[in-house]
C-alpha cells in the first residue's frame, strides 16, 4: 500500500486543514499510532491511526465560525475596487440580539477568519466565515456535497425546455454542471438548490435559458438556515449546530 503525506491524510479524515496539520506537526501535537511525529512531509500508511493531543484539541475548540447575512454591496473576501469586505460588518454592535451562543465577542475572533465560499457583491444572504479549517473543508473542499439553497428573482421569458435544462443539462466553462434542483416559487422567483459553486453560476445558468437575475439571496447551507438573521447582522455557529 502506497504511503501518503500525513498532512494530506489529516485533511482527508477531517481532523483539520492541511495548513493546520503542518502547524500541529511542527509543534509535536500529532500522534501516529500513539507516537508524536514532528517532521513536515512525513508519509505514513493510510491504515495507521492519527490522533491529536490535547493542546491541538483545545486550540480547535477556541476557533469560531460566524454566520453573516451579507447585504448587497459587500465582497465576500478581500477588499476590491473600493468595495468593503464582509468581515468589516462584524463587530459587537452588529451582533444579532437573539444570538444564543454563550460566547462574548472578542476582536481575536476575527484573526485569521476567512469566508468559506463566496457570495457575489450583488448577492445577499448567508455567508459563513470561519477560523476552523475543518468547517472550511466541509463547505468548500473538493469533495463537499452540501446543498446550498438560493431564492432567485428573475425577469424575461424562459425557453421552452428551460426549467428542465436548469435542473440538468447546462454547461459552463466547457463542463456539464452537476444536477441541481430548480423550481418556480411564483411568477418571478425560482428556488435553486446546488451542490457546486462556480463563479456567478446561477446568473450564468439563467442567462442560458433566457432569464435575467434581478435578485439573489442564499438562505441555507447544509442544515444551517439564514432564518430571521437581519441583513448586515451576524451570529456565532453554536456547538449544537453542524452543516
Amino acid at each position: 500500500m502506497e504511503k501518503i503525506r500525513l498532512s494530506k491524510l489529516m485533511s482527508e479524515q477531517g481532523l483539520c486543514s492541511r495548513r493546520e496539520a503542518d502547524s500541529y506537526i511542527e509543534r509535536g501535537w500529532v500522534l501516529v499510532d500513539g507516537k508524536p511525529v514532528t517532521e513536515l512531509g512525513t508519509k505514513i500508511d493510510p491504515t495507521q491511526r492519527i490522533t491529536l493531543n490535547r493542546a491541538a484539541q483545545a486550540q480547535q475548540q477556541t476557533r469560531v465560525t460566524i454566520l453573516l447575512n451579507k447585504p448587497i454591496g459587500f465582497v465576500s473576501g478581500q477588499a476590491e475596487d473600493n468595495h468593503k469586505p464582509a468581515v468589516t460588518l462584524i463587530n459587537a454592535s452588529s451582533r444579532f440580539a437573539s444570538d444564543q451562543s454563550p460566547l462574548s465577542f472578542h476582536p481575536m475572533h476575527l484573526k485569521g477568519i476567512a469566508p468559506a465560499g463566496r457570495l457575489d457583491i450583488d448577492s445577499q444572504g448567508l455567508l459563513v466565515l470561519t477560523q476552523d479549517g475543518r468547517i472550511a473543508k466541509q463547505l468548500v473542499g473538493e469533495d463537499s456535497d452540501l446543498d446550498k439553497e438560493y431564492l432567485v428573482r428573475v425577469q424575461g421569458k424562459i425557453s421552452a425546455n428551460g426549467l428542465s435544462m436548469l435542473n440538468h443539462g447546462l454547461k459552463l466553462d466547457g463542463e456539464v454542471l452537476k444536477p441541481a434542483r430548480v423550481s418556480w416559487l411564483n411568477d418571478d422567483q425560482l428556488r435553486f438548490i446546488l451542490r457546486e459553486g462556480k463563479k456567478r453560476q446561477i446568473r450564468r445558468m439563467c442567462e442560458l435559458v433566457g432569464l435575467k437575475v434581478t435578485g439573489l439571496k442564499r438562505v441555507r447551507i447544509g442544515k444551517i438556515k439564514l432564518g430571521d438573521l437581519p441583513s448586515g447582522q451576524w451570529r456565532y455557529l453554536r456547538e449544537d449546530e453542524a452543516f
